[in-house]
């Protein structure tokens, strides 16, 4: 069996061959409108801002996404259907997580050779400021 990194790769990949050549039918091979319709594409629109074309190329591939990795062996459902690990570590304070191998915040962590940030001499309102 393939990784889910191999297969998600592969169906990505597929994915986005799909869609430029989508672009390009929806362009009826004039360059400015291919140039047009892929200049339209950027972080706020929205599946219906696409051509009709490329809206279909993006469902097909969905849906072929979802049989591939059903095909590959992996389970696909709500976060809520999927099956709990039992035989991982246990967590909590006698067990590790992922947050408890994180340094502390850098306001906590002491300098090297010196007092930790945010406090020691020189930190602080100086006095006599304001009242001159």
């Amino acid at each position: 069996m393939k990784s889910a990194t191999d297969v998600m790769q592969e169906i990505v990949f597929a994915a986005v061959i799909d869609a430029v050549a989508a672009l390009k039918t929806a362009s009826k091979g004039l360059p400015n409108t291919l140039l047009r319709d892929i200049n339209a594409i950027h972080a706020n629109a929205t599946f219906r801002d696409l051509p009709p074309e490329l809206q279909a190329a993006i469902s097909e591939s969905v849906r072929a996404a979802f049989t591939r990795l059903l095909k590959e062996g992996y389970a696909i459902g709500p976060k809520q259907a999927a099956p709990q690990r039992t035989a991982s570590a246990p967590h909590g304070p006698t067990g590790h997580d992922r947050r408890s191998r994180r340094p502390p915040p850098k306001g906590d962590r002491p300098r090297p050779g010196g007092p930790p940030r945010g406090g020691g001499p020189g930190r602080g309102p100086k006095p006599g400021g304001k009242g001159k």
